[in-house]
């Protein structure tokens, strides 16, 4: 039920994996939806004037975050029915300039509510009102919570009722986004505290321009226009001040006009109201060869008291030549001590920045090859692997191609895509079936694809690798196919991470998600085939009896049609049989003792979010009186 890959280099697998994973839904969805009917929905219409533009006549990217940020605001705040502050905003790349008497349009709608905090998705396009031209600039994920209400008390919010297949996809994914969103600011003390990035040496570069030379401190005085309709500091503003500084320094190091290319994904960690100073400080951590990283720190005091940390964030320019193409910028030599640390800091986070940009991609420009996997990217490969599953289970257009004693296969095709799924209703408790097909190394007991399954990692509570060996596949044999020309009694074996998944809230699957990567501890082995999953997996949702409903996912290229051809048309009905052999393997194990069957439950309960909801709490105290 796999598709093999043929033998390719480390080279060519490090190149693939810019087209990792998840299919833009805009490019993929071939017919038509019904518009959205998302009450939260909040558009904004604004046409650039000189008065919004920089030197060269293009929209200058802090006035975008102004408008960006008013506008998920009043989504958030639409659908809260309450005052709401900005708690985060995910990483951001801005895809094209805007350029002064062309129109930017935004869209910001709720994506996802967790009792106190929601996520709002915001899209931005820019039109030519003399071509009729449209295109995306950037689209961003903010975090907002709702402030207390006058007595204390914390706003529930009302969860969000999706109604398309898109707003399905972003409700299901949201979930996922926040675990990336909570280990966020642990990865980089990971990645620089197990020696996963070399230390470069900074003193050997010739020629590079001291750091100190592209310091910028500037102070801003908030007056009342820069207050937002809860009379506080407004979010957009802030971040219009932080962008305005970073320019100046990236400026000061290539002596030339820099452009704005990525914000890192930032938390406000404080609130500031009219009558504060706010103080800017900026400098470059580090200069690659065709990008400048600056971080900017912002801090609000009064006339008496400490300076109060708001806001820090990392972004990342370029300097563009007359043809557009990125130009090769100076080298930067850091201060000593701190300025050291932020200079390996900043190799550490353009790692993660490639891993989030390229691993979590929503665009798939080819097939994806096995992603190589270790300690510092397993967090986006991880996210991928359940997104890409939870996109697939979310798709509206399955058909329904045979059913047998109510297990039906169904089939979706996706321009050169074959997907299908197998479904059927088991009298097994959803958290007992969950616990039973999570462990993989049980599979070969039930599933006659899977001769061999070892686990070879344990990465942690959610997240394992196993190595699976299946027989050799025959044409016209229900299987999959090993390469070109599978060889006689060739076996194949595959390299999977086994990502699992309990309910964030009530009507959540549970989820297994498998996806092929590869390990250089497990290269292809001789007397073997090595194989590639694209996207496979199990969903599970409780049905009326403490039943589950038990789906298997499997998203495959046109090649295994032939393998799988004759259960599509009817002719065979092999699974049938192998999803026979899954509900009896459930079946048998289906009872345990009463504390293993209270632990279950309990688990069940506890995933109504207390992940989901402690950073929310937190946030919330912080930003009682915040900046949005």
């Amino acid at each position: 039920m796999e598709r093999s890959s043929a033998h390719t280099s480390a080279e060519q697998k490090a190149f693939k994996m810019t087209s990792i994973v998840l299919g833009d839904l805009e490019e993929e969805e071939e017919e038509e939806e019904e518009e959205s009917v998302n009450p939260s929905e909040v558009k904004m219409s604004q046409i650039v004037m000189p008065c919004h533009s920089n030197h060269r006549q293009e929209l200058s990217v802090g006035q975008l975050l102004k408008w960006m940020d008013s506008t998920a605001c009043l989504s958030a705040e639409r659908h809260a029915g309450s005052p709401c502050v900005t708690a985060s905003m995910d990483d951001i790349h801005f895809e094209h300039t805007i350029s002064v008497g062309q129109v930017v349009n935004i869209k910001a709608k709720v994506n996802r509510a967790f009792n106190t905090s929601m996520e709002v998705g915001i899209q931005v396009s820019c039109e030519d009102l003399f071509t009729d031209r449209h295109w995306r600039v950037c689209h961003a994920y903010a975090t907002f919570v709702t402030q207390r209400n006058n007595d204390g008390k914390k706003v529930i919010l009302k969860p969000i009722v999706p109604h398309t297949q898109k707003e399905q996809v972003e409700y299901s994914v949201a979930a996922e986004r926040r675990r990336v969103r909570m280990v966020h600011d642990d990865i980089i003390s990971e990645l620089l505290s197990h020696g996963s990035i070399q230390q470069a040496d900074s003193s050997a570069v010739s020629n590079a321009v001291a750091a100190e030379r592209t310091k910028v401190e500037s102070v801003e005085l908030v007056l009342p226009p820069h207050a937002n309709h809860q009379v506080n500091t407004f979010g957009g503003q802030i971040m219009a001040w932080m962008v305005n500084v970073a320019t100046i320094a990236a400026s000061r190091l290539c002596q030339a006009h820099p452009t704005l290319r990525a914000i890192d994904m930032f938390t406000f960690r404080g609130p500031s109201q009219v009558g504060d100073r706010l103080l800017l400080r900026a400098i470059v951590n580090n200069a690659f060869k065709n990008s400048i990283e600056v971080g900017v720190r912002a801090e609000a005091y009064q006339e008496e008291g400490p300076n109060r940390h708001i806001n820090s964030a990392f972004m990342t320019f370029e300097v563009l030549d007359n043809h557009g193409k990125p130009c090769t910028l100076p080298r930067i030599r850091p201060e000593p001590v701190e300025g050291e640390r932020r200079f390996q800091e900043a190799i550490a986070r353009k790692k993660i920045r490639l891993d989030r940009k390229y691993i979590i991609s929503r665009k798939q420009g080819e097939m994806p090859l096995s992603a190589p996997w270790d300690p510092t990217n397993q967090v986006y490969l991880s996210y991928n692997n359940v997104s890409a599953l939870k996109m697939l289970a979310a798709r509206n257009n399955w058909r329904l191609s045979s059913e047998k004693d109510k297990v039906r296969l169904y089939t979706l095709e996706q321009k050169t895509m074959l997907s299908f799924r197998v479904e059927a209703e088991v009298d097994v408790p959803p958290h007992r079936a969950f616990c039973l097909l999570a462990e993989l190394s049980n599979r070969p007991s039930w599933d006659t694809h899977y001769q061999k399954c070892e686990l070879i990692h344990r990465v942690d509570d959610d997240d394992f690798l196993y190595r699976v060996v299946t027989p050799s596949v025959h044409r016209g044999g229900m299987g999959s196919p090993t390469s070109a020309n599978p060889g006689e009694g060739i076996l194949q074996d595959f390299i999977l991470l086994a990502s699992k998944r309990k309910p964030c809230s009530n009507g959540d699957p549970y989820v297994i998600a498998l996806r092929s990567v590869s390990l250089p501890t497990h290269p292809i082995t001789e007397g073997y085939n090595r194989g590639e999953v694209l996207c496979a997996g199990f969903t599970i949702f409780e049905t009326k009896n403490n039943m589950s409903l038990i789906s298997y996912y499997n998203q495959a290229s046109p090649e295994v049609l032939p393998y799988i051809s004759t259960d599509i048309a009817g002719l065979s009905s092999s699974f049938y049989h192998t999803f026979c052999s899954c509900r009896q393997y459930l079946t048998k194990n289906r009872l345990q003792s009463d504390s293993e069957e209270l632990t279950g439950q309990s688990q069940a309960v506890e995933t109504d979010s207390p992940t989901c909801e402690n950073e929310a709490d937190r946030l919330s105290v912080v930003l009682q009186s915040t900046h949005m």
